[in-house]
């Protein structure tokens, strides 16, 4: 079992064995889910796929599936 104190100011550590079991980083965020009879469970607040919208530009020119599949087979991929 795991336990942290709270400070005065509301906040908590949460305990090395519980980051690591979460696979949280600095600055992840955590969601509170609340359960029956009035427990919550602590779960890491893992972006989805569909938040990387946007990060990479478009390229300047479109390329073909078949540009792609040649580039794939040139560079060995496949293998």
């Amino acid at each position: 079992m795991a336990i942290a104190t709270m400070n005065s100011k509301g906040q908590i550590t949460i305990p090395a064995r519980v980051r690591t079991t979460l696979g949280l980083r600095p600055g992840d965020e955590v969601e509170f889910v609340e359960l029956e009879k009035g427990g919550f469970a602590i779960l890491a607040d893992k972006p989805s796929v569909k938040s990387l919208k946007g990060m990479i530009r478009k390229p300047d020119t479109a390329v073909s599936l078949d540009d792609m599949n040649a580039a794939i087979a040139a560079n060995g991929a496949g293998i």
